[in-house]
């Protein structure tokens, strides 16, 4: 049995004939209704040899490379067409769910869309774990249940981030994971969103995704009026405080230590920080926002990437910023990520910009280097 796929090799596009993927131990076969172009799939089709060797370095030797014919495809939902030996079968055949892209191919577990052996979705069928698909529910679009996984994604950055609802958010670059940041922090109730692009058509949809205030980093900083909201943007301000905070201390009749400790459990001590989410993912770009931030910003970072990049430790010492890096998500996510979408908790259509069939994703890829164009695109297979 053959299927119709879109092949990527030495960075080139082409849809071919396949053979049809068949189901293992615990794997479904799915009939695939809609998978997303990612940006990792950006990163894949022309830094593929990058990629392998960054992944190697943490121990995984399995991601594809340049000249290996690789079907694309992550961002996924499909229908049931088959099962495999030793499975549940928990739903009928038909059924629509999305699935986590990863599975198991004599015995090595492999990244669905970025690896030879577990060939992703950027066709007419494609293989899942059982035990990690996901039925979708509320009736929700196919074009909305395929931004499960990217959801994820924005909802890991924003769990690992410890925003709180009285935080300031500030997410830099509006791309589909800024965007997705942007939905999932409203979603948490988050009460100030802040965020920074340069196009103007992102910069609309942070807005419809839920951001309170647009910047165009043109035309001021995302950073402006931090002051006037409480924040500590530089050293004399910081050591005024601890000098007038001590000296209201002395002025008391009791020991000061532990008023200073009760204070520390309430937080008092800590100055206020912003929450940024650095979503480019260019070189210079986290040293930027180290350079730019108020002291003890925490800052997450979100965007890939692929260069070798350098920062001044020192900036980020006498800040004593918190840097943290994020990737992927747990299962728990995942469902997550699906479920809000499907309550209407999180709206995902203004991401969505465009579809195309099979013979359509070459262009899609160039379309989507202008960001005044797109944000996110589907493949339909059964468009041909």
């Amino acid at each position: 049995m053959l299927m119709k796929a879109v092949v990527c090799h030495h960075g080139e596009f082409e849809v071919q004939d396949v053979a049809e993927p068949q189901p293992e131990k615990g794997q479904i076969l799915l009939n695939v209704l809609r998978c997303g172009i990612c940006g990792s799939d950006l990163h894949a089709r022309h830094h593929a040899d990058e990629l392998a060797e960054a992944t190697e370095r943490v121990g995984y030797p399995h991601i594809m490379r340049s000249h290996e014919h690789v079907v694309l495809g992550h961002e996924f939902v499909g229908e049931i067409a088959d099962y495999g030996p030793k499975t549940h079968r928990r739903w009928k055949a038909g059924k629509r769910v999305v699935a986590m892209p990863m599975r198991r191919n004599n015995g090595v577990v492999h990244l669905t869309g970025l690896s030879t052996a577990a060939p992703g979705a950027y066709a007419e069928r494609v293989l899942v774990e059982e035990s990690l698909a996901f039925p979708v529910t509320n009736g929700i679009s196919d074009d909305h249940a395929a931004l499960t996984e990217p959801m994820a994604v924005s909802l890991h950055a924003v769990n690992r981030s410890g925003v709180s609802r009285r935080d300031t958010a500030i997410v830099i670059g509006c791309g589909p994971i800024g965007l997705g940041v942007i939905a999932m922090l409203k979603a948490k109730g988050v009460k100030h969103i802040v965020a920074s692009d340069f196009s103007a058509t992102r910069r609309r949809l942070a807005r419809a995704m839920g951001a309170h205030v647009v910047v165009d980093p043109t035309q001021g900083s995302p950073y402006d009026g931090l002051a006037k909201r409480g924040f500590v943007v530089d050293a004399p301000q910081l050591f005024d405080m601890a000098l007038d905070g001590m000296a209201m201390l002395r002025m008391t009749p009791l020991p000061w230590e532990p008023l200073w400790r009760a204070a520390e459990v309430a937080g008092v001590t800590n100055p206020k920080r912003p929450v940024i989410f650095e979503c480019v993912g260019v070189p210079g770009m986290i040293d930027s926002i180290i350079a730019e931030a108020p002291l003890r910003s925490c800052i997450v970072v979100a965007g890939v990437c692929m260069k070798q990049d350098r920062i001044y430790p020192v900036n980020a010492i006498n800040k004593e910023i918190d840097l943290r890096f994020t990737l992927g998500y747990m299962p728990i996510e995942f469902r997550d990520a699906l479920h809000m979408i499907a309550e209407g908790k999180v709206n995902v259509e203004p991401l969505i910009t465009g579809t195309v069939g099979l013979s359509g994703v070459d262009e899609a890829f160039s379309a989507l280097g202008n960001p005044e164009q797109h944000a996110k695109i589907l493949i339909d297979p059964r468009k041909g």
